[in-house]
């Protein structure tokens, strides 16, 4: 009879555990996946460059498929979204006089190091936005950083090379994506809900649409065209 009574027992908990398993995952909200792409046709600027004794006669022009990069995000974020646990970091390098990335999207609390791959002197600042800093001037072989503890755009520069800027796009929460090469971009881990989609590129330049994710929907297909 106790034999009986403790294979009864156990499987009792084994069938509450079951239900319990079962509520658990039913609480848990489906999430999807927005895709897609940004079509960016508007000119690229060509800044021009002030070349080194050694680089006289040797044309180094701007990248623009790094400038043409495009940062699509949710303009709020879903109530189930939570910030990072643990420490973020980055990294902005400094190479033949440019900022690589040119954009970065980061969340809060990521720390970024701005190391130096030139073989000059940089001093990165940012004068206005979240998180205004100064670097001062280091020599290559060196790296400085800085924590971004703020949401918001953050225009980076160099104060010796004045043809030297770059973006930082700091998020409260991790719903966002950079653009490929090809302007492809994809945010996963999506909950169902209606969204305001932007998409950000060099600057003010903003174009957004509304978005549904549904329960039964694995994927929202949303393309972009900046002009």
């Amino acid at each position: 009879m106790t034999r009986m009574r403790a294979m009864v027992a156990s499987l009792w908990i084994v069938t509450a555990a079951g239900v319990l398993w079962t509520n658990a995952s039913a609480q848990v909200p489906a999430a999807g996946i927005i895709r897609g792409r940004v079509d960016v046709r508007r000119p690229v600027a060509q800044l021009e460059r002030r070349p080194a004794v050694n680089e006289i006669g040797m044309g180094m022009p701007r990248d623009p498929s790094d400038v043409m990069r495009s940062v699509v995000y949710l303009e709020s974020a879903p109530a189930a979204a939570f910030a990072d646990a643990e420490p973020q970091r980055a990294r902005m390098d400094q190479r033949n006089e440019t900022f690589v990335p040119h954009v970065l999207a980061i969340t809060v609390g990521t720390t970024v190091d701005f190391p130096n791959s030139d073989h000059t002197y940089h001093n990165v600042f940012s004068l206005r936005g979240p998180k205004p800093f100064d670097l001062g001037r280091y020599a290559a072989g060196n790296s400085r950083s800085v924590r971004f503890d703020r949401p918001g755009i953050v225009r980076v520069f160099c104060e010796i090379h004045s043809h030297m800027s770059a973006f930082i796009l700091v998020f409260s929460h991790r719903y966002f994506a950079v653009t490929g090469a090809d302007g492809r971009y994809q945010i996963g881990r999506v909950p169902p809900g209606r969204y305001t989609l932007v998409a950000w590129n060099e600057g003010s330049i903003r174009e957004s649409r509304q978005i549904v994710m549904s329960d039964d929907q694995g994927v929202v297909e949303a393309d972009f065209l900046i002009r």
